[in-house]
């Protein structure tokens, strides 16, 4: 819902309301994923998106009748393929949707903020189940009052009304956050929708080298801030690097406290330079970065483990700093290599192991 903001407090300075409706979750290949929305103003104005085009007029009906008795409900939508080639889409697929009267104002806070907070919307009694069939759907209930859980310190606003229930969802909520995915949980007898509105993930290049380019643009693509942090102001050029967020003239142990350098990032070590990557990578072990890799061979990262050693970095800290960096795509070229990197980041931050899709999907073997 963040790239809605704007239409709702357009919506609201022009005093004209609103409801929505928020994809909750989806079965086979749904055209839009969990969280998105489709809002829909009292003037008849549209927003947004549930399905690409296949129920949208449907939605914005159920959005009116919910406008009107004020419950919410969820909808269960099958595409057919047929109905999702008329919109365009290669395929079809199935959606459970939550209509809501209205955005609640927690949401709309969420969806605007930078600090990284998940609403959590308990679902009407009537809603379907998880399993995947046909739903009729049913009465529905008035709103229920959204909960919250944030990035920091999981603080959490609201309660299920029992601490291990609250537990588990500041854990499935900082899960999503961490992931940035919204998803539909069971926590005990209730089902509830976790609305993830994460902090942008950020990657900190240090070292303006050749391969940082292509790694910068890469990043950029994939929703990453970005930062590159060079000693060598000849290197670290805007002409260079066009597309970075932030470039920083300076040493990378001494700016960390300037950039906020901490456990949501990932560091790339680039430069290729002792007294410059070390330093680094000391940091970012330090502050808990949760990916932290370096070039170098592995003689080089060999030599490296006895100087980090030498400098107080424990085996621990040692066993999360991935040298050499990147994934073995087998490529060379710096643009093959900061591919390679990525690739590593991703995996670091979604838990993936790297292999290959194929191998994953292969069969186990049958025992005799």
């Amino acid at each position: 819902m963040k790239e809605l903001v704007d239409t709702i407090r357009t919506w609201q300075t022009e005093g004209v309301g609103f409801g929505r409706a928020v994809v909750i979750r989806t079965f086979g290949s749904a055209p839009r994923p969990e969280g998105a929305v489709l809002l829909l103003a009292d003037d008849g104005r549209i927003a947004g998106s549930v399905s690409g085009g296949c129920v949208e007029g449907a939605a914005a009906e159920e959005i009116e009748r919910a406008r009107s008795d004020g419950r919410s409900r969820v909808i269960r939508y099958g595409i057919s393929d047929e109905q999702a080639w008329d919109v365009g889409l290669a395929c079809g697929g199935t959606i459970d949707v939550l209509i809501e009267p209205r955005v609640h104002d927690l949401a709309i806070d969420a969806a605007a903020g930078e600090t990284g907070t998940a609403v959590v919307t308990p679902l009407p009694p009537d809603a379907p189940p998880s399993d995947f069939g046909p739903h009729e759907p049913g009465p529905g209930a008035a709103p229920a009052q959204p909960l919250t859980v944030s990035t920091e310190a999981a603080v959490r606003s609201g309660t299920l009304g029992n601490a291990e229930l609250d537990r588990a969802l500041v854990a499935q909520a900082l899960d999503a956050l961490e992931r940035g995915t919204s998803r539909t949980v069971q926590i005990g007898d209730r089902a509830l929708f976790i609305e993830a509105y994460p902090v942008k993930p950020r990657l900190v290049v240090v070292g303006a080298v050749q391969v940082a380019q292509p790694l910068v643009r890469i990043a950029h693509e994939l929703g990453y801030e970005t930062v590159v942090v060079d000693g060598r102001a000849s290197f670290a050029t805007p002409a260079r690097f066009p597309d970075v967020d932030r470039l920083i003239v300076g040493w990378p142990d001494e700016i960390a406290d300037e950039i906020g350098l901490g456990p949501s990032d990932a560091v790339a070590v680039l430069s290729h330079d002792v007294k410059f990557d070390e330093p680094a990578i000391v940091e970012a072990l330090r502050r808990g970065c949760r990916y932290v890799g370096a070039v170098g061979s592995r003689k080089t990262q060999a030599e490296r483990r006895t100087r980090l050693l030498d400098a107080g970095v424990s085996e621990e800290d040692l066993m999360r700093l991935r040298g050499p960096i990147g994934l073995d795509l087998g490529g060379r070229a710096p643009a093959e290599t900061a591919l390679a990197i990525m690739a590593e980041v991703l995996a670091a931050r979604y838990g993936g192991s790297g292999a290959s899709m194929k191998d994953k999907a292969r069969p186990a073997p049958i025992a005799v």
